[in-house]
């Protein structure tokens, strides 16, 4: 158990607050390309309890400035997306993507007022489908070149969902392997080819085990946590018999994000990003190492329980999450249906809005929560002494930073410590274009 105020330390991430400094010292997911896309390509945005305004000028350059007018206050987000920038609806102040002002008109002939103006602006980029912000002091760290950042276009899918919790809640389900035994449980296994973009439905590679069917009869994993220049590696064992062993790797990537696998050929990237203290986004870059994505597929299945344009999901708090006493019964383990996305939010949510660590009681197998929690402190508090903090690459130190290794998959008793590496260079291998990124 930790203290209220340890609780509040690591949670909170308003302006000022010690967690919500360290954050803004990375990159933040803000929305998906997608949302950009149609006649105006304009969007509001909350992250970390402040307001902005995210759009594409005319010539195609991103920006984000402050969603109230430097003006009046007026909001910038109903503003004009005309003549290189965006223009307040309330007195016609036009501004840039750099946040300069470049017209003032009710002013006077000759006025050089705007030349004096300068709206709040942040650093934004695109990556695979997701348009990350810097809204921190300083300068912002390099991106790794992690798979998700390097694959091809046409390999890569990106998408969100809104959960009504806590960041940090969220987050934290993705460094705890032993709930996928009971929460993600399935009394029958699906036929596994059908399985395209569904997560804990294939089959583990090197095998044709289902997924389903080890997380069923294997329920007491071997757990180890090790650092790592990116964050945490968690590396997962399931003793299946004398002669083998089913292999999980799956990396937290400091600050936020995780790096699990999705299926042989697929990983994905997944951000937990505060909207506020009680609200927070996740956002996923699905990554195939073999053929391109089926994007309309992948989109299709997400549409199922995700509703636009807030990307909320169908099934939720007011409407029980589709729960069913006769499918709990037969078929799920929680009875709230097929997708694994419904069964996690359900668990993050029912913590409540911020989960009360006061009243926990965590066990061996939470050793990975642990850990990143000793890491989150010390990052906060050596990011209010200026020191340098982790997983914040120079450009330099990015290039050395890729996959990171991510497995599920079947290993003989005698492969279990080399695994890992081999079945990853392997998929790499035989990928076209993660082949050509391999060092000999």
């Amino acid at each position: 158990m930790i203290s209220a105020e340890q609780n509040d330390l690591m949670t909170r991430v308003g302006a000022g607050t010690p967690a919500g400094t360290l954050l803004r010292h990375y990159w933040q997911p803000v929305a998906l390309s997608e949302e950009l896309e149609g006649p105006r390509p304009l969007k509001a945005v909350q992250l970390m309890g402040q307001h902005y305004v995210l759009f594409r000028d005319e010539s195609g350059r991103l920006g984000l400035v402050d969603r109230d007018c430097p003006h009046r206050g007026a909001d910038l987000a109903y503003g004009r997306l005309e003549n290189g920038g965006l223009r307040c609806a309330f007195h016609g102040w036009l501004f840039d993507t750099s946040g300069q002002c470049l017209e003032t008109p009710a002013e006077p002939a000759g006025s050089k007022l705007c030349t004096r103006i300068r709206q709040g602006a942040y650093p934004v980029t695109e990556k695979s489908g997701v348009v990350f912000a810097y809204v921190g002091e300083g300068e912002p760290p390099a991106f790794p070149e992690f798979d998700c950042f390097v694959a091809p276009d046409s390999h890569t899918f990106a998408f969100k969902g809104l959960w009504e919790c806590n960041w940090l809640q969220a987050l934290e389900v993705g460094m705890d392997p032993a709930h996928a035994s009971f929460l993600h449980r399935f009394y029958e296994d699906e036929d596994t080819a059908e399985s395209y973009g569904k997560q804990f439905r294939g089959a583990s590679a090197d095998s044709d085990l289902a997924i389903t069917r080890v997380l069923r009869e294997y329920d007491r994993p071997d757990i180890t946590v090790e650092h790592a220049p990116y964050g945490m590696k968690l590396t997962t064992l399931r003793k299946l018999s004398e002669e083998q062993t089913h292999v999980r790797v799956t990396n937290v990537v400091f600050p936020q994000a995780f790096v699990i696998p999705m299926s042989t050929e697929m990983t994905i990237s997944q951000w937990h990003v505060p909207v506020d203290d009680t609200h927070c986004y996740w956002y996923a870059i699905f990554t195939s190492f073999t053929g391109p994505v089926d994007k309309a597929q992948m989109r299709e299945q997400r549409l199922q329980t995700i509703e636009l344009p807030l990307y909320t999901s169908r099934k939720n708090k007011r409407n029980e999450y589709g729960y069913s006493v006769e499918e709990q019964l037969t078929q799920t383990y929680t009875g709230m249906g097929q997708d694994i996305n419904v069964h996690d939010q359900w668990a993050c949510e029912s913590m409540g809005a911020i989960q009360d660590r006061t009243r926990e009681h965590l066990g061996s197998t939470d050793k990975g929560i642990a850990m990143y929690r000793r890491m989150l402190v010390q990052a906060i508090e050596d990011a209010q002494a200026g020191l340098a903090l982790p997983a914040h690459p120079t450009a330099q130190e990015a290039v050395a930073l890729s996959g990171p290794p991510s497995i599920d998959g079947v290993a003989s008793a005698d492969a279990v410590a080399s695994y890992c590496e081999k079945a990853d260079r392997a998929r790499r291998q035989s990928s076209g274009w993660a082949s050509t990124r391999l060092v000999a």
